[in-house]
């Protein structure tokens, strides 16, 4: 694939992951009746989405763009290592400790499911 394409392909999905990530900040606060605490629920949020998301992307898309566009750029901008971290170090340590456990043990669940959601879209093909 030239490279151009690629980059533009890459562009594309990340300006939409990075809109998507900034509405769903806004729609799930740190703080709301319906959660418990006051932990970063957007971030975990996003990124328990986007693993999933790209959990069933892999095992699924054998496409090189949709791969540059939803994994490489709407996946990678929609998720965020780089808030987590902040955020996470933002907390008091019984919740950080916890948000990270969180973090990771749903994050790793989400891709499993996605992973057997995508699998099972894939005709005459069986479980990973």
């Amino acid at each position: 694939m030239e490279r151009g394409r690629a980059l533009a392909l890459v562009a594309g999905g990340a300006f939409v992951g990075a809109v998507c990530r900034y509405l769903l900040a806004l729609t799930v606060p740190e703080t709301a009746a319906w959660l418990p605490g006051r932990l970063p629920w957007g971030t975990l949020a996003a990124n328990v989405l986007g693993a999933f998301a790209l959990g069933a992307l892999t095992a699924r898309e054998r496409s090189p763009a949709v791969s540059l566009t939803l994994g490489t750029g709407f996946c990678s901008s929609f998720t965020t290592y780089s808030t987590f971290a902040v955020e996470t170090a933002g907390l008091r340590p019984t919740a950080a400790a916890a948000y990270v456990g969180a973090t990771y043990g749903v994050g790793m669940a989400a891709v499993v499911a996605g992973r057997t959601v995508g699998n099972r879209g894939r005709s005459g093909e069986g479980s990973p």
